[in-house]
């Protein structure tokens, strides 16, 4: 019972985590302007979310799935948008 409590805590707060990247994506977009990104900060982050993805694959969790499944297209899109408007 309570494991099942945290699995969907976990989730919910990696879901909210993962969607802040929408906004940073929105803010560059609309601004038509990356200058203020740090690419290197980006790229880890891009390449560190897929891992954990992989990670939650391998041992099927879905609460690591779901989250890093939103984080990578998050910081796959702003990683796009920043190369875009550099």
């Amino acid at each position: 019972m309570l494991l099942t409590i945290v699995s969907i805590l976990a989730s919910i707060t990696g879901i909210i985590m993962s969607l802040s990247h929408f906004s940073q994506a929105y803010k560059i977009y609309k601004r038509k302007s990356a200058k203020d990104i740090s690419l290197i900060f980006i790229l880890v982050f891009t390449i560190g979310a897929y891992v954990w993805l992989a990670y939650g694959l391998i041992l099927q969790e879905w609460p690591v799935i779901i989250s890093f499944l939103i984080a990578c297209f998050g910081t796959t899109t702003v990683l796009f948008l920043t190369l875009k408007y550099r």
